[in-house]
């Protein structure tokens, strides 16, 4: 699945997924959102964040979950 508002730069905070252009990483996104804060509310805290953005973030990190390997313990 391609997420356009999501990049990967190994140049921009370590190689995380951050919101396209910024420096906002993926991860920080779902910890506000995992507060409680709504994705305008999201938003309105970093001025270059549209409430798509967030939203974007959130669907990228259900992806990446949705894609983990999981190995059983024997």
């Amino acid at each position: 699945m391609t997420h356009p508002r999501i990049e990967i730069d190994p140049a921009v905070m370590r190689g995380k997924p951050v919101i396209r252009g910024t420096r906002v990483p993926v991860e920080q996104i779902v910890r506000e959102c995992a507060r409680g804060l709504t994705a305008v509310e999201v938003a309105a805290q970093y001025p270059r964040l549209a409430p798509e953005d967030v939203l974007a973030a959130l669907a990228y990190a259900a992806d990446y979950l949705g894609n983990e390997i999981i190995v059983a313990a024997e």
